[in-house]
């Protein structure tokens, strides 16, 4: 990798070190995230680091790229690229893997539920979310938190199912399509169901969560909607 990283060294020759100084700068981690998980243009980035600055983002991409993490790849329109992981990017999958692993087992989950964000759930869930269970056409889901600033309380989620495969789009407007299932619920149950700490039907049973509309589509929602990559890790934090 060249050595043209703008940071503050560590002065230390451990590989450990070395590669800190990479990742470990602040939002770094998160962005290598976003591209791990599939994200490459910069207004799609920004929807999964919401609280960073696009000054930042555009920083710490040059950083990356610079490091031989990224490439930027022209996409053939103008004032538009694609951001894409090289090998060595694509090596810290499980580098990744294991903090998200990590802080699943040993944060407490009342510490992770404190950094409650509509906008980085929806936009999770959207790319987490199995079209398959659903039933083979567009199916509109709309969300309404009723705990949120009301630019950001309601959210749809409009699910198209044709020929086996599934395209999900995320709006925080209307789209104007009817809706099949209403989904009422406090953000931070919701957000407790997709990090794997509760389920729907424990959230419904409880009074958190209210169903309405399609009742397949209702029972299935614990399936397709998708749930954090690590929710199955479980706690080893003493309650």
């Amino acid at each position: 990798m060249p050595d043209r990283f703008d940071r503050a060294s560590y002065g230390q020759f451990c590989p450990v070190a070395m590669a800190a100084e990479i990742v470990c700068s602040r939002w770094t981690a998160l962005v290598v995230r976003e591209l791990l998980c599939g994200t490459t243009r910069f207004n799609d980035l920004r929807r999964g680091v919401p609280l960073m600055s696009p000054t930042l983002l555009s920083k710490r991409l040059k950083e990356l790229e610079d490091v031989g993490v990224i490439v930027t790849v022209p996409t053939g329109q103008a004032g538009i690229v694609e951001y894409r992981l090289t090998e060595a990017g694509e090596d810290l999958r499980p580098v990744v893997m294991s903090l998200g692993i990590w802080g699943q087992r040993w944060v407490e989950k009342s510490l992770s539920l404190k950094n409650l964000d509509p906008s980085l759930l929806m936009w999770d869930m959207r790319r987490s979310l199995d079209p398959m269970p659903l039933p083979k056409r567009r199916c509109t889901v709309q969300f309404h938190f009723p705990d949120v600033q009301s630019a950001k309380r309601s959210w749809w989620l409009v699910i198209d199912v044709v020929g086996g495969a599934g395209k999900v789009d995320l709006c925080s407007t209307n789209p104007g399509f009817e809706i099949d299932l209403y989904v009422t619920s406090p953000l931070r149950s919701m957000t407790a169901i997709w990090m794997g700490f509760t389920t729907v039907a424990a959230e419904a049973e409880a009074g958190h969560v209210e169903l309405i509309g399609d009742a397949e589509i209702a029972r299935s929602m614990q399936k397709w909607l998708g749930l954090s990559p690590f929710a199955k890790e479980k706690s080893r934090v003493a309650a």
